[in-house]
């Protein structure tokens, strides 16, 4: 059964109304990003470094205690998701199919290899030490990052949207809904395939950093809490509720939920969304502990820092109502406290 959340009515203190756009807690980042922003993701190590990944065909490494920009690289057409390997190399992808690597010590390119379509997910795992990517090719590809070179292609249903590294665990959400869970120590066959517990295409899959289970958005403004071990005992615990939703001249619009992160101390979870709105959510009380004001845009992409001190929120608009003029493409710093993030 699916339990539904009401859609979290109890706002914590520090909920800014909409007029005032950032606090001390929070700042823009300087030389953003000049088209739409499709990624933003921490070093592993530091909460200093973000890699910013952008429709406008580059990866920008940002030192965001300096507020600075320290390196760009560029792609031949928009990058749609890039990631750390170790706190020296990005890897990234997108339209122009390429995945390439870049060594941010000495600002040089290495061209990996290539999906035959664009490459919609980079992630990668320190449990197998691998990098994982997806693509619209249906395809999912492992590389070695150490020579680097191609491990492996397996086949998926559909086209790849989102996919989530959960220890030795892959969660790969398609078109179609689907849901699949594979072993990245033995790739042969898949273990599980699911069917998303939510109506509408599946826009986001993030990982429990306990690696328990997941949490996937759709478009239509509802996220469901799944877990991975298939024993009725656990599956009697998922749940999904209703967010990201704003009544309108007393009509109730819906918002899609673009973004997920994981705070990786307390198991919370931020969720941004087509509205210009952050969450924070409990999934265990299963509550809203806080919403930020709203941002200039809609919310593409999150990332908690690894101590999760900090949340980047890249506000920019992502074309849900074709070409019209819009907010800037904007990366916020915001700093969360305990109050904010951690269970009640």
């Amino acid at each position: 059964m699916t339990h539904v959340l009401d859609n979290g009515r109890e706002l914590s203190k520090n909920h800014e109304p909409g007029g005032k756009m950032t606090g001390s807690n929070e700042y823009k980042l300087n030389q953003g990003p000049e088209d739409s922003i499709s990624a933003v993701k921490f070093s592993p190590s530091t909460g200093q470094f973000l890699l910013v990944s952008s429709w406008d065909c580059t990866v920008r490494l940002y030192d965001v205690a300096g507020n600075s920009m320290r390196i760009k690289y560029s792609h031949l057409a928009p990058v749609l998701d890039c990631a750390f390997y170790d706190p020296t190399h990005a890897w990234s992808g997108g339209l122009d199919t390429q995945l390439k690597t870049h060594d941010l010590n000495t600002d040089q390119d290495t061209i990996v290899g290539t999906h035959d379509a664009p490459i919609r997910c980079v992630e990668y795992c320190p449990e197998v030490n691998v990098m994982v990517t997806g693509s619209w090719d249906r395809s999912v590809r492992l590389w070695d990052p150490r020579t680097p070179c191609n491990a492996g292609t397996f086949t998926q249903p559909e086209k790849v949207y989102t996919l989530s590294v959960a220890g030795d665990r892959l969660i790969v959400g398609t078109a179609g809904r689907r849901v699949l869970v594979w072993d990245l120590r033995n790739m042969g066959y898949v273990q599980q395939r699911r069917e998303s517990s939510l109506k509408y295409q599946t826009r986001a899959i993030r990982a429990f950093p306990n690696k328990q289970g997941y949490v996937l958005s759709s478009i239509e403004g509802r996220v469901a809490v799944e877990y991975l071990d298939p024993s009725q005992e656990m599956q009697k615990k998922k749940y999904a509720f209703k967010c990201h939703r704003l009544k309108e001249n007393g009509i109730e619009q819906v918002y899609p939920v673009n973004a997920i992160s994981f705070h990786g101390v307390h198991n919370t979870f931020a969720t941004g969304g087509s509205d210009g709105f952050v969450n924070i959510w409990d999934p265990f009380n299963k509550k809203r502990l806080c919403q930020f004001h709203r941002y200039p845009t809609s919310i593409a992409s999150l990332a908690f820092s690894n101590d999760g001190s900090t949340l980047a929120i890249a506000s920019s608009y992502m074309q849900e109502q074709g070409d019209i003029s819009h907010p800037e493409d904007t990366v916020f710093i915001r700093q969360v406290t305990d109050a904010e993030t951690k269970p009640k």
